[in-house]
């Protein structure tokens, strides 16, 4: 198929609609419903987990040997650890992320009686008061405190409000789309991926994209704490396509540009014949990517693995800079995406034994052993 059509501006207004919406892991029924009702719109069947994990499905020729594909809606956050005699709030972090990149961050307090507005500050935030030491504080979550806006100045008033041990806080994530393609955000990982699933799906529906095994396109809740994909996967799903960020910094191969496959991360390398065919569909159809390996990362495809699914994974990646902080992308990245997504959904079966949970050799795929052509050539022979 030609390289399909991607709608940027749909793309770009999905994204703004999920970064408007607080959804810290655990505390994601909101974003789900709003996810859901697209998927409605979009004219997507799709059922719904327990506990909210999406699974929407974009129907092939045949049911049996079916892929996924992967990006999580849940969001880095925080917890109230405790209510301080100062009025303050002690925190805990929900997902990894460090404090340093909290402290001065505009913030909402999700309590069970109404939301309210805050600042994550350091201990020793007024250099007017503190002179140097402002600069010489540790750095950690012990070490900031939520101010809140309302007049609460001891434990009692901030719990005349409603506010609990426990409650969620959310970080704000103060977006910018900029008129040179970048986008700055809190929360783009990996809000960016799923809108870019989204404008992926819609590409499908208007282009008629004919696919021939189901595409669940799956939207996880839980990937910042670890468990991700690990219980939503079906029976009958072989192989999982994750979107996530890829790290644009010193030492890492990302770029903010194109499509970034990841080649290993923590966890270790993944499935050779997956990624390696999304290379292809990248050089087959004129879509920049590059490769990189990442050592202090994992994603939805290692869930999978860790909670016992036998699928081929790989992982696909917008790059981003500073992430798990004030982060930024460029369109360019998610529409690269997003074409990527349609052609992978799009393009025949290979590995057709994939669809028997278990079988012979027979149709068995193989990785290259042999010695490159010419690598035993003298050199002086030419």
């Amino acid at each position: 198929m030609p390289r399909p059509d991607v709608d940027c501006d749909y793309l770009k207004a999905q994204l703004e609609r999920l970064l408007a919406v607080p959804s810290p892991t655990g505390y994601t029924d909101t974003i789900v419903r709003l996810v859901c009702e697209e998927l409605e719109r979009l004219g997507i069947p799709y059922s719904v987990t327990r506990r909210g994990a999406i699974l929407a499905l974009y129907r092939g020729r045949e049911v049996e040997g079916a892929r996924a594909i992967v990006a999580h809606l849940d969001t880095l956050g925080a917890t109230v650890k405790m209510i301080k005699d100062n009025g303050r709030l002690e925190l805990v972090p929900i997902g990894t992320w460090s404090a340093r990149s909290a402290e001065t961050t505009r913030c909402t307090i999700l309590s069970e009686q109404g939301s309210f507005h805050g600042t994550i500050l350091p201990l020793k935030a007024s250099g007017h008061t503190f002179n140097e030491e402002i600069d010489t504080q540790p750095v950690g979550w012990r070490h900031v405190e939520v101010r809140i806006d309302a007049d609460c100045t001891d434990r009692q008033s901030v719990e005349a409000l409603g506010i609990q041990i426990g409650d969620f806080v959310s970080i704000d994530p103060g977006t910018e789309f900029m008129d040179n393609g970048y986008i700055v955000s809190r929360h783009l990982d990996d809000k960016a991926g799923c809108a870019a699933m989204l404008a992926a799906l819609k590409a499908m529906v208007d282009g008629k994209v004919r696919v021939p095994v189901d595409i669940h396109f799956i939207f996880t809740i839980t990937e910042e704490v670890g468990s991700g994909a690990s219980a939503v996967l079906l029976d009958n799903v072989v192989a999982m396509v994750s979107i996530d960020n890829g790290t644009t910094a010193p030492g890492q191969n990302s770029a903010e540009f194109g499509v970034t496959i990841g080649m290993a991360d923590q966890v270790g390398p993944f499935d050779y014949h997956l990624t390696r065919k999304l290379i292809r569909l990248c050089e087959d159809h004129d879509i920049r990517y590059q490769r990189d390996v990442f050592r202090y990362y994992r994603s939805d495809s290692a869930s999978a693995l860790e909670g016992g699914a036998d699928v081929r994974t790989a992982l696909i990646t917008f790059g981003i800079d500073a992430s798990h902080s004030y982060e930024r992308i460029h369109i360019h990245a998610l529409k690269s995406i997003a074409e990527l997504t349609v052609l992978y959904a799009a393009s025949p079966v290979e590995i057709a034994r994939d669809a028997e949970e278990l079988t012979g050799l027979e149709g068995f795929t193989e990785q290259p052993i042999e010695p490159a052509p010419h690598s035993h050539d003298d050199p002086s022979a030419h």
